[in-house]
Order: structure tokens, then sequence, then C-alpha cells
């Protein structure tokens, strides 16, 4: 059966297909969309298309050859995915043994370290963030460092500083010259400390006294932030807001991970304690090349740009998301289709880390603020309207 020419969607029809054994299927949203819905079979150009829940594990993740996903061939040579599919694997049942919760926040964790980026837990006190971040860092076996934003604290208290030594200056370097830093309460340093970090999160090094010393690889900032207190507090710049490639928030536990996040502490000791190292600094760099090498098709690629360009065109928003947010869920997607077990991307990775990448860089008019209006409602909303790709090969 030969394949007809390409069809598309209308902006209502989230939906991804995918070619099997000459068999086109699609993967639709749940709702209802017209006459089709989640798990209806329909005809388009005389092909059956049906929901890609008949599929079975093998076909969803590997087309087979010839198999088209997305309107893209599988390719040989691409990363299989499967290193990345077992460190995440290992990674959450370590960190399990000390954080209790929904996998998603550790999940974008993931994804910050393999796209090169850096994280913001922000969320109310007590509900694990900086236990999350602890908890990451040691099952990484990576070197941890951590500073506590306080209004007095100095950019060279992050960075370091030079002190006469027997008639020469010797350089101390700060706690950001480690592989995991956390900042915990960002939002009490100072914008000048804030700053500091700057030239850190995007260039990886740090200038001073006029030399320039790059930073250990991997380098990853895990900063938090107490939303509801605004006393004694600096909000973050939109610039600096621009550097988290993702913003994280835990929520509370349900009844039973609240019991069992008590229970925890019957037995002596610190549950971080048994928070064991599951990869070793060269596998991070390896895992890191092969989310590098997931395949993006040209329809995917096209549908991450539209959902950053429509921010810009949305009436309630003033400020939208700028081309390194592009540059950021074009990573992002990498990385989450990776840590699925897949060398390529969907439609469905850029729904699934969208609101996480670009929540945070959007700027709300003051006006629809007042009247209730949040960005996480317009992400919703941007991902709903703009037109998902569906192509055939």
């Amino acid at each position: 059966m030969s394949a007809p020419g390409p069809v598309a969607l209308t902006a209502t029809i989230p939906a991804t297909t995918v070619l099997v054994d000459g068999t086109w299927r699609i993967t639709a949203d749940r709702r209802a969309v017209g006459a089709v819905a989640c798990g209806d079979e329909i005809e388009l150009n005389g092909d059956r298309m049906r929901d890609a829940r008949d599929m079975s594990p093998t076909d969803a993740r590997d087309p087979g050859p010839g198999g088209v996903l997305a309107g893209r061939p599988a390719e040989a040579g691409r990363p299989d995915g499967h290193g990345a599919g077992a460190f995440w694997d290992r990674l959450r049942v370590a960190v399990g043994e000390a954080v209790v919760g929904e996998e998603l926040p550790l999940r974008l964790l993931a994804t910050a370290l393999l796209a090169e980026g850096h994280a913001l837990l922000e969320d109310v006190p007590g509900v694990g963030k900086t236990l999350l971040a602890h908890a990451f860092a040691r099952a990484l076996g990576l070197d941890f460092g951590r500073v506590q934003g306080t209004p007095d604290l100095l950019p060279t208290d992050v960075t370091g500083t030079s002190i006469l030594d027997a008639g020469s200056l010797r350089f101390i370097p700060g706690p950001v010259f480690t592989n995991v830093l956390l900042v915990d309460e960002i939002n009490r340093a100072t914008p000048r400390t804030q700053s500091a970090l700057l030239e850190a999160m995007q260039e990886r090094q740090v200038s001073i006294d006029g030399a320039t010393r790059p930073l250990p690889d991997p380098f990853v900032v895990l900063a938090t932030q107490n939303p509801i207190e605004l006393e004694g507090t600096f909000a973050l710049p939109e610039a600096q807001l621009d550097r988290f490639l993702v913003r994280i928030r835990l929520g509370y536990p349900d009844e039973a991970g609240e019991r069992s996040i008590a229970r925890r502490y019957r037995a002596p000791g610190d549950p971080l304690e048994r928070v064991r190292p599951v990869i070793e600094a060269g596998e991070i760099g390896a895992l890191r090349d092969e989310a590098r090498a997931v395949r993006v098709s040209d329809e995917v690629e096209r549908y991450l740009v539209a959902l950053t360009r429509a921010t810009r065109r949305h009436p309630d928003i003033q400020l939208g998301a700028s081309p390194r947010a592009s540059v950021s869920l074009y990573r992002a997607v990498q990385a989450w289709a990776l840590l699925a077990g897949r060398a390529f991307a969907l439609p469905d990775d850029v729904q699934a880390v969208a609101p996480h990448v670009l929540a945070h860089r959007l700027l709300l008019d003051v006006d629809r603020q007042l009247r209730g209006a949040s960005v996480d409602r317009i992400v919703e909303q941007l991902i709903a309207s703009v037109p998902v790709p569906l192509e055939r090969a």
C-alpha cells in the first residue's frame, strides 16, 4: 500500500501518528474532538487509523524497519536510549530511598541534567525541595555544594575570593566550584549576589580578579525559592529566570505518601544516607551526547517553535518567551525522549515539558493577573490551541 501525501489536523486535535506494518495509528487526546475521540477508529483518505493504545510496547518504542514516527523514518546509528532508560530506572529507585512523592519532579531534574540546564524548585516550605536536591546529587555521585540565600550574602561568598598569602595572592574557590550547586532560598539573596550566578549558569565559568576560571563538568544549579513570602526577599529578574531550563513544583503528597514520609523517620539515621550513586561522572557525559543526538523531526521542531512564538502573541502576556526558550525547549524535549527510551522526539514530549520550560519565562499583564489569570493556565491554553503535527511518509 503506497502512503498518501501529508495530512494536517486542525488546531483542536492534539495527536501524533505511527506507521507500523503498513497500518497508520493515531494517538489522540482523551477529549472528544468533533467525531474523533480517544480510542475511535477513523477513516482518513481511505486508510484506517486507530488509537495507539492498540499498539504493543515494542511497536510503540520501535517502528521497525521502514517504520515512521512523527513523519521521520527510523535511522541506523542513532542512540537506542537503553542506557538512559536504565539510568532513569536506577535513579528513581535510589532517590526513592529518601524522597516520597511523584516522579515528575525527579524526571525534570534528570532532564535538566541531560540537557545541560539548571532547575528552579519553587514551592511552599516543607515539601522537600532541599531534600530532593540533596538526594539527586547523592544518587549522581557528584561533588555537591550549598549556598544559603540571605540578604548579607556577598558575590564572593558564592564565587570565591583572593587572599594575601606569603606576599602573593592566593585564590580560594567558592562553593560554585562543584558539580551540583544548591542555592537554597535564592530569592533571599540580593540582586547583586544573584547576578554572580549568571556567568556561571550560562558560560560554565566565573571571572574573578581579571582571571576566568572554568567550572567542573558537569555543572548544574538547583535553586529553591518560596513563592508565598515577600518580606526580605528579592524577586529573580527575568534575565535570571531565563537561565533556568525548567521550573519544578513539588506540591503536597497524598495521605499515603505523607504517612510514608513520617514512617521513614522511625529508623535511626538520615534517609539520605541510604541513597547510593547509580552512575559514574563519565557516563553522564555520554548520556548528554546521546541526548544531543536524539532526532527531532522538522514537524516536531516547527511545533515547539510555534508554541514559543505563540506566547508572544497572547493578549494576556506582557513579555513572551525568548528564542533562548526555544533552544531550552528543544534540548529538554531531546532529554525527555531519551529518558523514555527513544532516539526520536514526539509532539507528546513537547507537550510534557512545555509547561515547565515556558511558564516561568512569561510576564503576565498586571491587569489580567489581578483578574485571576495565570501563566500556567495560559500555557495550557496554548498547548491545546497550537496545531499538533500529523504527517505521513
